[in-house]
């Protein structure tokens, strides 16, 4: 039996019921006991009280590379829940574009052994729509959902096949579970390095059609409509690509969709004079894309904010631009990039924690997310005018490759909690 701990004073938002306002929260053998602006207070409790403070549920991120099994120079399930902690993040969907894929039950329920190993992440698998995610042969669906895969996907890799796409909705109906997809026509998109335009050409970069996003996303909807089954779209970065999933939304259709920070926080201008750490996929937009993104967090278009965390080796990137593998880590930086927006106002700070917490746990399935009585413990307390900056090099985790780098953030995780327990700070 631990001792009781008590936030004291604090801030305390919990998106699920609207709830922001200052009081004590109670934690109790790993779950909430009591919360409110006057509680009971056991004499014996460890307090902890910040001024200033805000604590939410601990962060809930819909779409993250570990790095295992097979790519374990990358990064390690280790390394990556300690980068967690360090942002606040307690619940993570892992990605299953690793070697090997996330194609056998057995290795769905490996990663959920292996989250709970680390005390700190629970780990909700996605699985592997195709084997081997090659978008050739359809994996057994059934089998990765009665083993705990939360929903399907081929990562960062499109299901570029329309009748490939159509089965695999029909089979993830049948169970109530949702494609995830990448929305990128593959045929478009490759060889591609930047978003086609004037930035790409004065780098005399092979560009990708920023249409490529939005044909993916209009087929989809399409099949989606054909098949009665849920689309999720990952990452969505275009606006096209957004007004083409708002009209989907108005007529009923399952349609769900998330972005990652790179796409509301920075342009293609980012790319610089070939900075790799600023390659991703999909590449940086406009920045009237941009601002698109930002609009459609502010009015409940997107679901969810994802890190998008995709952690690569120094020679991964130490490489000319169109040979440098895409990606970039997020883990650390999720919560501060995003509060950005709070103070420059184009979101509130229960509309953000919401797109960071409730929200993504709603779309997975999970129970995170919330700080009602009886819930888990998993908690994230920060201060929101905390000013740090991003260092490559000096990021918690494994992998170092962030397209924030040198960037100012205001606002920093000062403790993270997974079932009472604390794992950071």
């Amino acid at each position: 039996m631990s001792a009781d701990l008590l936030f004291h004073d604090v801030r305390i938002i919990d998106p699920v019921r609207g709830l922001d306002q200052q009081g004590n929260l109670l934690v109790r053998d790993g779950r909430i006991a009591d919360l409110g602006p006057t509680i009971g207070i056991p004499e014996d409790a460890e307090k902890i009280s910040a001024e200033g403070a805000i604590l939410c549920p601990g962060l809930v991120d819909m779409r993250a590379a570990l790095g295992e099994p097979g790519y374990e120079y990358r990064e390690t399930i280790a390394s990556a829940a300690a980068a967690a902690a360090a942002g606040g993040i307690t619940t993570l969907a892992a990605l299953p574009d690793t070697m090997p894929a996330i194609d056998d039950p057995a290795l769905v329920r490996l990663l959920r052994a292996r989250g709970e190993e680390t005390a700190s992440l629970t780990i909700l698998p996605y699985g592997a729509v195709t084997r081997g995610c090659k978008g050739e042969e359809m994996a057994e669906l059934g089998l990765l959902r009665e083993a705990g895969a939360v929903a399907f996907t081929d990562g960062s890799r499109a299901i570029g096949s329309s009748r490939l796409m159509r089965l695999a909705l029909s089979y993830a109906r049948g169970f109530g579970a949702m494609i995830v997809q990448h929305p990128e026509d593959p045929s478009l998109a490759n060889g591609g390095t930047a978003t086609e335009g004037a930035q790409a050409t004065r780098l005399g970069l092979p560009g990708i059609p920023a249409a490529a996003e939005a044909i993916l996303i209009a087929r989809d909807i399409r099949l989606a409509e054909l098949t009665g089954g849920a689309v999720h779209f990952a990452h969505v970065s275009t606006a096209e690509g957004l007004a083409l999933i708002r009209r989907a939304k108005e007529t009923g259709q399952k349609i769900t969709c998330d972005t990652a920070p790179p796409y509301f926080d920075l342009n293609e201008t980012a790319i610089g004079e070939f900075r790799t750490y600023a390659k991703l996929s999909p590449p940086l937009r406009t920045e009237a894309d941009r601002e698109a993104v930002l609009a459609a967090l502010a009015d409940g278009t997107i679901d969810a904010i994802a890190s998008d965390h995709q952690p690569r080796d120094a020679d991964d990137k130490r490489l000319p631009f169109a040979l440098a593998s895409p990606g970039g880590v997020g883990l650390a930086t999720l919560l501060g990039v995003t509060l950005a927006q709070v103070h420059g106002g184009a979101l509130g700070m229960v509309q953000a924690l919401d797109l960071l917490t409730a929200r993504p746990a709603r779309l997975l399935g999970s129970d995170a997310g919330t700080l009602t009585k009886g819930a888990p413990a998993d908690l994230c307390l920060f201060h929101p005018d905390t000013i740090w900056q991003v260092e490559a090099g000096s990021l918690p985790g494994k992998a170092q490759n962030t397209p924030f780098d040198g960037r100012a953030l205001e606002g920093r995780v000062l403790g993270t909690w997974k079932s009472g327990k604390r794992v950071f700070g």
